[in-house]
């Protein structure tokens, strides 16, 4: 847990760029707007993880989960934000799940350029092997 109550804030430069871009151009913003702005996100995210908290909890959880979440916005009755929430998992589910599909397939890339090299490296120390076994099956030393 934070050891001051200002290290729960969040950063101002996040905060100024999320203002700038949700406003018209144009619209200026005072810095005690800016202020209170961020302390009321500050308590949001707050609030909301200790309402999640609540449910991962109740499943006997320690840790916090997408649904917990979504479920704590109900609880909170920010239902209006629920469907766009999910949206938003939705796309980033399937950006990660494209993304590990892309780093899965140059990875089987890089392992069939260097494994075609390694496959030859094998065989040869196969044969080795082999090989000595049968001198020292020729030999009877083998048995």
């Amino acid at each position: 847990m934070a050891e001051r109550p200002e290290d729960l804030n969040l950063p101002n430069a996040i905060i100024a760029r999320i203002v700038k871009e949700s406003l018209p151009d144009g619209v200026a913003v005072s810095k005690d707007a800016k202020l209170a702005i961020s302390k009321a996100a500050s308590v949001f995210v707050l609030y909301a993880t200790s309402c999640a908290n609540n449910y991962a909890m109740k499943a006997k959880r320690k840790t916090l989960n997408a649904q917990d979440v979504i479920s704590a916005m109900d609880d909170m009755e920010f239902s209006r934000l629920i469907q766009p929430m999910e949206e938003c998992l939705q796309a980033y589910r399937k950006e990660q799940k494209g993304k590990k599909e892309a780093a899965e397939s140059r990875k089987k890339a890089r392992e069939a350029e260097g494994g075609e090299d390694n496959d030859d490296g094998e065989d040869e120390k196969e044969e080795e092997v082999n090989g000595e076994e049968d001198t020292a099956n020729k030999d009877g030393s083998g048995d």
